[in-house]
């Protein structure tokens, strides 16, 4: 018989929270788990691994700035914990603090010296800074010293990606996958490589088998995305409707919060309702999904009625061209779990039906490339187009061709879809063009290059290129041809009806398996096998302005 000098003592009540948040963690009960920690660091202020587990519970449940305050709290506590300071630079990573995310990264490797994950880690974090070369130097060091891994060989694949080698990334990938045949994410990066390379069917299969072992609702968005985007570079839109939904994956840095208080639009007919309409993603989306409109419109009819919110500096041309529609803005902020997207002006949303995003429209009217077939959907102002019209007039008598070169969003994998504008000058040397600067942002450094090798561009005076949109249409309207990447100017150009001549790299998804933009009504796409040489598909480009526009 026992006395109770033989009982267990009981647990400190701060050790049995804890547990019970380690168990909640491990059950993905993020809540339960949030709970608990918080228990246990209300007994004992000084638990590192309840702060832990406090900060994981909040990033599963988009707590994002809390969540790092959390890890910083743990890691002040436990400086030699690897685990927390792998998760504070990986939070740092996703959230674009890539500064944060180097010194986290560094600091892991002086615990874990070699380490392949931290060192591929840090790599990503550095070719997304342009810092190629050193990350490059990095990892072949440790592959040469230590011996090869699959992360370190998917990193410098990845390296070798953001610097345009296609071909040297997939032997890198390939690599990975020789050392850890079905590593998710050599699979993941293998796939895009391979869509990106031409040989958009074997990528997405790639991409299909990837993705059960990709973890994290970023990775798994990514991923979904591009068997999206094979699908429709394919000319299977069916299959690229369905994937593209990933793009409302939850939990991820990109989700959107619609503050909307009514009732989610699903697959039912909308004839006779009144909906509200939020354009979503960037600004280029939100001009190119709107071409669905005049076909929701009609289905609406008579007894219903629209309501569009759009971004701000789109609201008084989008009134112009949907007059049958109430136009609103949104405003895009940040709360503590996420981006939200507001509508400021909508004071009653029980007048609303149902809501829906503007997408979500196109697998019903658009589950074809034949029924892109529509005429331009956005109307310039004609004061305006008039008044634009004269200004070229007055230049000279020959053809007026608007030129954009790059995209104001900068990003060390985003760049390489943009030729260097050096890359424009034998274009803008064609004569009997009058070129027309359309590029927002800073440009004094291009104009400069441009004027002392004698080419001639005409920037527009009095308009602002970056936010005075509604007159961009007009100055659009009023051109011949407008030539440059996919980006929101380019996208208004196509919207208005002006033919636009895109420059993109190949397999682009918006081009839906064809040689043009299919949403717009006059548009030609020129596809680049490379983001590293250009000079094939600029001389192409150049052969087609003097053909077309400059004939002798």
């Amino acid at each position: 018989m026992s006395s109770d000098a033989d009982a267990p003592s009981p647990a400190a009540p701060q050790t049995e929270a804890l547990a019970e948040a380690l168990a909640a963690l491990r059950t993905s009960d993020w809540a339960g788990a949030s709970d608990a920690a918080m228990r246990a660091l209300h007994f004992d202020d000084r638990l590192a691994p309840a702060w832990h587990a406090l900060a994981v519970a909040r990033e599963r449940q988009g707590d994002l700035d809390t969540a790092f305050t959390c890890y910083q709290s743990a890691l002040r506590l436990a400086p030699d914990d690897a685990i927390v300071a792998t998760d504070l630079g990986r939070l740092a990573y996703r959230t674009g603090h890539l500064e944060l995310a180097e010194k986290f990264f560094v600091h892991v490797l002086t615990l874990r010296p070699g380490d392949a994950d931290s060192a591929a880690a840090l790599a990503s974090v550095l070719r997304d800074q342009g810092r190629f070369d050193e990350a490059g130097r990095m990892l072949t060091q440790i592959i040469e010293t230590r011996g090869g891994s699959a992360p370190l060989w998917n990193g410098l694949g990845t390296i070798l990606d953001a610097r345009g080698d296609a071909d040297a990334a997939s032997v890198a990938y390939a690599e990975a996958l020789r050392l850890f045949p079905g590593h998710a994410h050599a699979l993941n990066n293998l796939g895009h490589n391979l869509i990106f390379r031409g040989h958009v069917a074997q990528g997405r299969d790639c991409l299909v088998q990837a993705l059960p072992g990709l973890g994290g609702p970023d990775n798994i968005r990514t991923c979904s995305m591009g068997i999206a985007h094979a699908g429709f570079s394919l000319g299977d839109l069916e299959s690229g409707w369905q994937w593209y939904r990933a793009r409302e994956t939850p939990g991820t840095i990109e989700s959107l919060d619609y503050d909307i208080a009514c009732p989610r639009l699903g697959e039912e007919p909308v004839a006779g309702k009144r909906l509200f309409v939020s354009a979503e993603q960037g600004l280029g989306d939100e001009i190119m999904f709107a071409g669905i409109l005049p076909d929701l419109l009609e289905e609406v009819g008579p007894e219903g009625h629209v309501t569009i919110g759009v971004e701000p500096r789109l609201v008084s041309l989008f009134r112009r061209s949907f007059p049958k529609c109430s136009v609103t803005h949104h405003h895009t902020t940040r709360l503590k779990t996420g981006p939200a997207r507001l509508f400021p002006e909508i004071e009653d949303w029980s007048q609303y039906h149902a809501w829906a995003i503007m997408g979500q429209f196109l697998p019903r009217y658009r589950p074809a490339v034949a029924d892109f077939e529509k005429p331009a959907f956005l109307k310039a102002d004609p004061g305006r187009v008039g008044y634009w019209k004269a200004q070229l007039a007055g230049l000279n008598d020959l053809p007026k061709v608007g030129l954009l070169w790059k995209s104001r969003v900068r990003h060390s994998r985003r760049d390489r879809y943009y030729a260097p504008f050096a890359e424009w000058l034998d274009v803008l040397a064609v004569p009997g063009v009058q070129f027309v600067n359309l590029q927002y942002g800073d440009t004094a450094e291009e104009m400069e290059q441009a004027l002392a090798t004698g080419r001639d561009i005409w920037t527009p005076p009095g308009i602002d290129l970056m936010h005075d949109l509604d007159d961009l249409a007009a100055l659009m309207s009023a051109l011949d041809c407008v030539l440059g990447p996919a980006n929101a100017a380019s996208n208004i150009a196509g919207a208005v009806g002006t033919e636009i001549w895109i420059v993109s790299p190949a397999n682009a998804w918006t081009s839906l398996g064809t040689d043009r933009f299919p949403w717009y009504p006059k548009s030609k796409v020129f596809f680049s096998s490379s983001m590293t040489d250009w000079t094939e598909v600029m001389a192409e480009v150049k052969a087609a302005v003097m053909k077309r526009f400059a004939p002798e």
